[in-house]
């Protein structure tokens, strides 16, 4: 076959992704990586040089010491593993509610499905700080749900249900919920219901039509969806801050303090990078499903 010769259209309208991503993401990203191989100081900026000059020579001063205080100091491991529970156990719970959710929207008429995404996109709408704020009036004793719940008799006595995990994860899946519906809908929309009907034509019931048709196609979409969601959640700030427990923090919290209440901007250098090279895994392991399914799709 004769290769298509790219144009300079298309090569220009990858470059500018390109040229955004170095400029805004790769030289800050190159800027955190080197303060964390520096050492604190009492100094503006607090963190001392890597390169010094003695006699006319550089002379670099590289320090692992960040790295190995993230290691050795337990705080920062149970920061990690409480960071990483809660943003697996919230995709869990965006995928177990989006996923009916958007294949109710794929499966619903025409007419309905642009009024329904409005409804998934509309929270967006509104600033992501106030809809946080919305839930501490829901969630505190003297809230809503409470005052329901005591007028209805259920309960006697105010439940405790804000600064838990409860109130943590309702934060999260409220507000990351549409980024998992938008990549599911997105792929369920694409199935040929002719399949289903192939599949009952074999005597297949719906659920296991669904099992052995619909859940294999809709496996991109799980994956970017899920990712969307577990990404953001891991390095989470504002909702675990607002609504998480106290005895608990998550690494975005601990990242903030290490930068602005402690001044050790190379230990929080070292929380950043390390939170990057957790998040890369998933990425990778996203892109090569993806490439399986295009080569899947190009046979």
């Amino acid at each position: 076959m004769r290769k298509t010769r790219r144009l300079p259209g298309r090569q220009l309208v990858a470059g500018i992704p390109a040229l955004w991503l170095a400029v805004f993401f790769l030289i800050p990203f190159l800027i955190v990586l080197k303060i964390s191989f520096s050492e604190a100081r009492l100094a503006i900026p607090p963190y001392a040089p890597l390169i010094t000059w003695l006699h006319g020579l550089p002379l670099p001063r590289i320090h692992l010491s960040s790295y190995g205080y993230l290691f050795t100091d337990p705080l920062y491991l149970r920061s990690y593993l409480y960071s990483i529970m809660v943003a697996a156990v919230s995709t869990v719970f965006c995928l177990l509610i989006g996923y009916p959710m958007a294949y109710a929207i794929a499966r619903g008429g025409e007419e309905w499905r642009s009024f329904l995404l409005m409804l998934i996109v509309l929270p967006f709408w509104t600033s992501f700080l106030l809809r946080v704020y919305a839930w501490i009036g829901l969630l505190q004793n003297d809230g809503l749900i409470n005052n329901v719940l005591l007028g209805l008799g259920l309960i006697h006595h105010p439940v405790t249900l804000l600064q838990t995990d409860f109130s943590l994860y309702i934060g999260i899946v409220y507000s990351y919920l549409p980024f998992m519906i938008l990549p599911l809908y997105a792929n369920l929309e694409k199935h040929d219901p002719a399949l289903l009907e192939a599949a009952a034509d074999l005597g297949a019931r719906p659920l296991a039509a669904f099992l052995r048709v619909t859940l294999p196609q809709s496996l991109p979409g799980i994956a970017a969806g899920s990712l969307l969601v577990f990404i953001p959640a891991v390095g989470e700030y504002v909702i675990p801050t607002l609504l998480g427990r106290t005895d608990q923090i998550m690494i975005g919290r601990m990242l903030s303090d290490e930068f602005f209440d402690n001044r050790d901007w190379p230990v929080a250098s070292g929380v950043a990078i390390l939170i990057l090279l957790l998040l890369v895994v998933p990425i990778v392991l996203l892109q090569r499903v993806e490439r399986q399914e295009l080569e899947g799709g190009e046979t």
